[in-house]
């Protein structure tokens, strides 16, 4: 039981590895925000177009941050979960709950 843990514990380990190299993509206002995440739902960049960028237009380019940002966490949680799926399709767990 301790063997079958252990395995899922360290194909679980591959897969966190897997997605950190594994990029998507939020955007808003067709394009004109752009936000990178990667599977592990961490933002690593944020494109804004240069017309966004004045005083007046502040509480729509925050907006239009949050909508792009929520886009590309979504579509991590997408593909993490795919990832898992696949994990877990692989694996017999059922012994290692006490079932066959």
């Amino acid at each position: 039981m301790l063997d079958k843990f252990m395995d899922a514990q360290r194909k679980a380990d591959e897969v966190k590895q897997r997605l950190e190299t594994i990029m998507v993509e939020g955007e808003a206002s067709n394009g004109l925000v752009k936000v990178t995440a990667n599977g592990n739902r961490i933002i690593k960049d944020i494109v804004i177009a240069d017309a966004l960028m004045t005083p007046e237009r502040k509480e729509e380019l925050q907006d239009l941050i949050l909508i792009a940002c929520e886009k590309a966490l979504q579509q991590a949680e997408n593909v993490s979960q795919a990832e898992m799926m696949k994990l877990m399709g692989g694996m017999n767990l059922g012994n290692l709950f006490g079932k066959s």
